[in-house]
């Protein structure tokens, strides 16, 4: 194979360092403005300066503390019952034939041009109609729901590249539908699975219109608005401001560095057969 010239090794690395740089200079510079307050922001908004403002990360834990709990409880039971729907349907539309299947199929690859904030009104119709305003467990189906059509259709490639072997061997050992999902397409499909849960989870996290148009009571909403009620009027205080992102941005960073390996490996799964 023939070697990178020195050149072309510099440009290589030049243009590394810029999509670094791209990437971590917004979270240095809310760091940074986190530990200052509006005149030291203003004087020098991007240099660490001294006295550092320790108790405006004290003011952000105690805004979003009593968001943290709702915002886990619905992204984590939006995830999961997410991830189990989409099996069943995937599964469905990977393995039997029935009429209007690819009518169906090429009605919900639909959704997925369809702006979501085009059915905030019938959503919210339908919503009240059952009785889920102003309920984390109705936003949980809202989420689990609203993530069907892009996560079906990744599955959907997954369980069909999956050998038929497997599951005629499953159907003579008398496996039914039920056994087949979580005793092969779960544990073959674990690395695509993890990477849609967080995705899915990111989506959940940080999310700002359902919950602002379907929560009403103030101890019941999210992180998102939560943090929108920083932005005072007339005077903002970038300091407090910035400690409150950095704190609802750590539950983000700590999942993506625990489960890095496992989104890649969900990203890149398939991409080589043979």
């Amino acid at each position: 194979m023939k070697k990178l010239q020195p050149s072309h090794e510099a440009s290589k690395h030049l243009l590394i360092w810029l999509v670094l740089v791209f990437a971590f200079f917004p979270l240095y510079v809310m760091l940074v403005i986190s530990f200052k307050d509006n005149t030291q922001f203003l004087n020098n908004p991007f240099a660490l300066t001294f006295p550092l403002h320790l108790e405006n990360w004290a003011f952000g834990w105690n805004l979003i503390n009593s968001y943290i709990a709702n915002s886990i409880f619905v992204s984590v039971l939006g995830v999961a019952g997410a991830l189990v729907t989409t099996l069943l349907s995937a599964y469905v539309f990977a393995r039997y034939d029935f009429p209007g299947k690819t009518l169906l199929w090429y009605l919900l690859l639909g959704l997925l041009f369809m702006p979501g904030i085009m059915n905030l009104v019938p959503l919210f119709i339908l919503m009240r109609n059952l009785n889920l305003l102003n309920s984390l467990i109705g936003l949980s189906i809202l989420y689990t729901v609203g993530s069907q059509v892009f996560c079906v259709f990744v599955l959907r490639n997954f369980i069909e590249d999956i050998p038929e072997d497997l599951f005629e061997a499953a159907e003579c050992d008398g496996a039914g539908p039920l056994q087949q999902i979580f005793r092969i397409v779960v544990p073959m499909s674990g690395s695509i699975l993890g990477t849609l849960a967080i995705l899915m989870f990111l989506r959940c996290w940080n999310s700002f219109i359902e919950p602002l148009i379907f929560i009403s009571d103030e101890y019941k909403q999210l992180i998102p608005v939560g943090l929108m009620r920083l932005d005072g009027e007339y005077v903002k205080q970038w300091g407090e401001m910035m400690a409150s992102f950095s704190l609802a941005a750590i539950p983000l960073v700590l999942i993506f560095l625990f489960t890095m390996r496992l989104f890649v490996k969900g990203l890149t799964a398939g991409a080589i057969k043979g």
